[in-house]
């Protein structure tokens, strides 16, 4: 399936392929910028030394500039790959259709095929984008904070260890109950697509007979049918943000109160006011890096019943 789909980024490629990078060395500037901060804290402010704070904070303003042209770029170049991306697979799906005979068409049906057409095409668009930026950003992201608070103090990284399980553990009860919801809105997509289209094809027959409230209703109630899925979708969605602030703020408290403790028993020889303000940081992103992981988890999941029913069309073999 992804060999297919993945033809129609022909001409695309080279802004498939440079957003990554550009995402790489935005991660490498967000990583930098904490350790800055922690020798800004350190050498320039503790020790009263402005030289060195004008020094270093000339240092963070480049390397928030250069994290600031990176961000935009990979936006730029993923907006560029999915845009393009969509328009071919659009172009494809349509040819496609073009020489399917009357029995390929009524196997699909005309509102099947115009959702596949609009809808699931712009939810295979948005997987793509989030595939080309967010799929590389987060795990770069994770893994080097990781590395990072590891090298700062590997006793007070003990404490990510109790507060990571929390989220994996709210995130995969999250993505097991909305998978199966979200397999059922498409196929509610194509009865909504057919009422509509067998609605404006018979205007005359409604208008003829005085049927509008009939057609209303029947319009009414798929709709509803797709409100209802979503919105139920949406809730346990919606329940990552709270687990993800909560894990947050408790991460945070944490290690303020057993950094605070090691600063003061050791004398900042184990750890300084810098290094700790810096962890808190690694510590929020590693944190973040998983609510992004479980965002692209969403969207795949979303995406991937699209992107199979596209793949079946495409590779539909005409009886003519």
């Amino acid at each position: 399936m992804l060999k297919t789909l993945g033809k129609s980024v022909r001409e695309f490629k080279k802004p498939a392929l440079l957003t990554p990078v550009f995402v790489a060395l935005e991660v490498v500037m967000d990583v930098i910028i904490p350790l800055l901060m922690a020798k800004l804290i350190d050498e320039g402010v503790y020790a009263g030394d402005m030289s060195a704070v004008s020094k270093i904070g000339l240092q963070l303003v480049f390397a928030a500039f250069l994290a600031l042209i990176f961000g935009c770029l990979s936006g730029v170049s993923a907006a560029k790959a999915s845009a393009g991306f969509a328009k071919n697979l659009r172009k494809d799906l349509y040819y496609k259709v073009q020489d399917f005979s009357f029995s390929n068409i009524d196997k699909f049906s005309t509102a099947s095929l115009v959702t596949r057409l609009t809808t699931d095409v712009s939810n295979v668009q948005q997987a793509f984008q989030m595939l080309t930026r967010i799929t590389v950003r987060a795990p770069l992201m994770l893994i080097s904070s990781v590395i990072m608070a590891v090298s700062i103090n590997a006793k007070l990284s003990l404490i990510l260890l109790l507060v990571a399980p929390i989220v994996a553990i709210a995130l995969f009860f999250g993505l097991r109950y909305v998978h199966p919801i979200m397999e059922g809105v498409f196929k509610k997509y194509d009865n909504l697509n057919a009422v509509v289209e067998e609605n404006v094809n018979g205007i005359r027959v409604v208008k003829s007979f005085v049927t509008e409230e009939k057609e209303k209703n029947k319009f009414k109630k798929v709709s509803k049918d797709i409100y209802d899925s979503f919105t139920k979708a949406e809730k346990i969605i919606a329940l990552n943000g709270p687990v993800m602030q909560f894990a947050i703020y408790l991460c945070i408290i944490l290690i303020s109160w057993f950094g605070a403790q090691i600063i003061v028993n050791t004398n900042m020889t184990d750890l300084t006011t810098g290094q700790l303000s810096t962890f808190i940081t690694y510590s929020t992103q590693i944190l973040s890096s998983l609510m992004m992981l479980s965002m692209v988890m969403v969207n795949i999941i979303i995406s991937k019943s699209a992107a199979l029913r596209i793949y079946e069309v495409l590779n539909e073999k005409t009886s003519i």
